[in-house]
């Protein structure tokens, strides 16, 4: 078979459903396993799909934005994984920014209570206000579907402060293309969380790698990546770029 047609054979199976998995390319196509890997290589570079770990996935739509519901219910026991890991990196006495993602709400039950955070997430500030935590919300505009405020408020407010830490949830992750987010206004917050911070985490899952969303935030060595079970060749395209870390439960 030529690889023109096996090319097309994969991305019908992937139009089919969202992800397909290695064995499921193999038998479509009567092809090697090898075969099929270099293909989805090559493929994920024409930016036709994403490989992921036993397989590969459609990309999303660049302004495909769910809300914080539909999030919140996706990949939930990885992203307390991640949380928890990320939540261990604070130290008492810090100041913090969390940002409005469903992954980096899963940190505030992990949260040391002797530091002070300020996020621009509305759904986090009654979380953290039962722990007791001192907390600071910055103003804005408040974006119905992420629940996060935005807006020239937002920023000229966040200006005010200064972060040990800032820990990020995005909606996509590339090699060349760095972290994106299907709204530049919020895009906009989390790159300026980004400079007033000393150190930076971005918290993902491995749905989020390969993905390119709308607007960019900023290059992948600004931040170190902390996620869940990565491909090994996944992770090798990030490995001199950024730090990275897979949480293992």
């Amino acid at each position: 078979m030529l690889e023109t047609e096996r090319h097309q054979l994969i991305l019908n199976a992937l139009k089919q459903k969202n992800t397909v998995k290695l064995q499921e390319l193999v038998e479509i196509t009567n092809s090697s396993e090898s075969t099929i890997r270099r293909d989805l290589t090559q493929l994920e570079n024409m930016k036709f799909l994403k490989r992921v770990h036993g397989g590969a996935a459609r990309l999303q739509g660049k302004l495909q934005e769910p809300s914080m519901t539909e999030k919140s219910a996706k990949n939930l026991q990885a992203k307390r994984h991640i949380a928890e890991y990320a939540a261990s990196l604070i130290e008492e006495g810090d100041s913090i920014y969390l940002d409005a993602g469903t992954t980096v709400l899963e940190m505030i039950p992990f949260l040391p209570s002797n530091i002070v955070v300020v996020t621009n997430g509305l759904m986090h500030a009654n979380h953290l206000l039962e722990r007791n935590v001192k907390t600071f919300l910055i103003g804005g505009y408040l974006k119905p579907t992420t629940k996060a405020m935005i807006g020239r408020g937002a920023l000229e407010s966040l200006e005010q402060y200064r972060f040990d830490k800032c820990f990020m949830g995005v909606n996509g992750i590339h090699p060349e293309l760095g972290y994106t987010t299907p709204d530049q206004e919020e895009a906009m917050v989390k790159q300026l969380a980004i400079s007033l911070s000393r150190e930076a985490f971005v918290l993902a899952d491995e749905s989020k790698f390969s993905e390119i969303a709308f607007a960019k935030i900023a290059n992948l060595h600004v931040a170190s990546i902390l996620t869940n079970e990565l491909d090994p060749d996944i992770k090798e395209q990030y490995d001199s770029k950024t730090k990275i870390k897979v949480v293992t439960s």
